[in-house]
């Protein structure tokens, strides 16, 4: 009798090495903007969210390597890395400091730029059980 191996499953690998997080990694184990969990339906798209100013486009420093190119296509970064209402959607400056988020306790070391960069990994692929639910 032959005993045959399970397959392994075909995850990709992302390793981080970015301003924000250095080597730090992750599996990407679902499809690109595929099988959420039932009870989170978004409206938005993490490319969606940064084509409309999120965070008056300073969230990030710059075009990070760890998402696709295409999300940033046209997205438009704030130079002085303070958010710009002119380049919000709804021309107002809607977020919070990150040391106001990490002061509060709501950022998980996993994630250290908070929920959007939680959603980019979610979008991507990433699971993590205990921090998605």
């Amino acid at each position: 009798m032959q005993y045959k191996l399970p397959m392994k499953p075909n995850y990709k690998k992302i390793i981080v090495n970015e301003t924000y997080q250095q080597d730090y990694s992750y599996d990407l184990v679902e499809p690109t903007g595929k099988n959420f969990d039932t009870r989170f339906k978004p409206e938005l798209s993490p490319k969606e969210m940064l084509g409309l100013g999120i965070f008056g486009g300073s969230y990030f420093k710059s075009t990070p390597k760890e998402f696709p190119v295409d999300w940033f296509k046209d997205v438009k970064l704030s130079a002085s890395l303070r958010p710009e209402p002119s380049l919000n959607f709804f021309r107002v400056n809607a977020s919070q400091s990150l040391q106001v988020w990490q002061k509060k306790g709501w950022i998980n070391p996993i994630d250290p730029l908070g929920w959007f960069l939680w959603y980019c990994r979610y979008y991507l692929g990433r699971r993590i059980p205990d921090e998605d639910d």
